[in-house]
């Protein structure tokens, strides 16, 4: 087999193969015209259930458990792989066509939100809730916050896509990433070791957003990779995660907008605290 030997300047002639290779383009921008429908509550939401929309929707329904009438929302699920994120109307409230994005419609003037990590933080400081106020609590927090946005693509996007998604088994980018997600979680582990919750002694934003990734990954079924990657070494980060996904809103936002196979542009999936009373 001939070693790759990269060109001067890399230009795009085919498709790089694999899942989403389809999607995957060098280019920015909208590919064709449709506007985003508008539901009736104040924040709508155009997302999928994927780790990164589920921190939003967690976010969401946990402020709806605590009483936020103004949390109520709905859902408008973006296919990705249809290439709903590539539509006029999307790329107008995200110019990087991923998902989430929120538009807040609370006020007089709507104005978008996106990246996850944003949305958190403007409803957590939008209800007051989620994140201390205290500033070494509140740095603790958003340390934690950021440490998952710098570490979840080395997970999707590289142990992720290189175990699951790539055309074919690749040993150097595996050994890589898997590398790089067992120590990302010894990190979790060792902190959740001392400390119930990754910020400290309360439930917040850090545990909102890692839940959906790291979480997941030890309890769940994520890239089928569980026995690969010896998740049942990270007992702490199981139990974090267990105590996490037993929380009623957890599992109610879990369960919006899962289904990548359908199209939901048409209807919104969710609508407020009522809807799963």
């Amino acid at each position: 087999m001939n070693a790759y030997v990269p060109p001067r300047v890399w230009t795009w002639d085919k498709e790089n193969g694999g899942t989403f290779a389809t999607i995957n383009r060098p280019t920015a921008g909208a590919t064709h015209e449709k506007e985003l429908p508008v539901g009736q509550h104040p924040l709508q939401l155009y997302s999928l259930g994927t780790p990164n929309g589920q921190k939003v929707t967690i976010m969401l329904e946990e402020l709806l458990a605590l009483g936020f009438s103004d949390a109520e929302y709905d859902a408008w699920k973006i296919n990705i792989g249809d290439g709903d994120q590539f539509s006029s109307g999307f790329v107008s409230i995200n110019p990087n066509s991923k998902i989430p994005a929120l538009v807040d419609h609370s006020g007089t003037t709507p104005f978008r939100i996106f990246e996850s990590g944003a949305i958190l933080m403007h409803l957590a400081e939008k209800f007051g809730v989620f994140v201390p106020t205290a500033p070494a609590a509140r740095a603790e927090c958003l340390s934690w916050l950021f440490w998952q946005m710098g570490a979840a693509p080395f997970l999707g996007g590289g142990f992720g896509h290189f175990y699951a998604y790539a055309p074919e088994p690749m040993e150097y980018p595996i050994n890589r990433y898997a590398m790089e997600v067992k120590r990302q979680l010894d990190v979790l582990d060792q902190r959740l070791a001392v400390t119930p919750w990754l910020a400290g002694d309360e439930y917040s934003l850090a545990d909102i957003a890692t839940f959906p990734w790291h979480g997941k990954l030890v309890i769940g079924n994520a890239y089928d990779a569980q026995e690969f990657l010896d998740v049942e070494r990270y007992t702490h980060v199981a139990r974090w995660a267990r105590e996490i996904d037993a929380r009623p809103a957890v599992q109610r936002g879990l369960r919006v907008n899962r289904d990548p196979g359908e199209s939901g542009l048409g209807v919104p999936e969710r609508h407020s605290a009522a809807d799963f009373d």
